[in-house]
């Protein structure tokens, strides 16, 4: 029934560019079967779920965490300096 279909989000970004796809799952769907169903790991070969932490509006969270409509899944990307370590440079010049 489509009374029984939320509306979610998942989104990535890269330095250069951002994706936020809208899906529409069952109630009750994980935040890793909203990954699967975007398709942005076929768009995003690097994305590995394995190793890289996913969140929902910022906040972590497990990806068998169950969705609420108008959710955004987030997939994070590794950081490649730690910000406090880049604002001390930034200081520093």
């Amino acid at each position: 029934m489509a009374d029984d279909l939320i509306a979610v989000e998942v989104a990535y970004a890269m330095p250069d560019r951002q994706v936020l796809i809208p899906i529409s799952l069952p109630a009750n769907s994980t935040a890793k079967q909203a990954i699967e169903v975007s398709g942005i790991l076929r768009e995003f070969l690097e994305i590995d779920l394995s190793q890289q932490k996913v969140g929902i509006f910022g906040q972590i969270c497990n990806l068998d965490k169950n969705l609420s409509a108008e959710d955004r899944v987030e997939i994070y990307r590794p950081l490649k300096q730690n910000p406090m370590d880049a604002r001390r440079g930034r200081l520093q010049k």
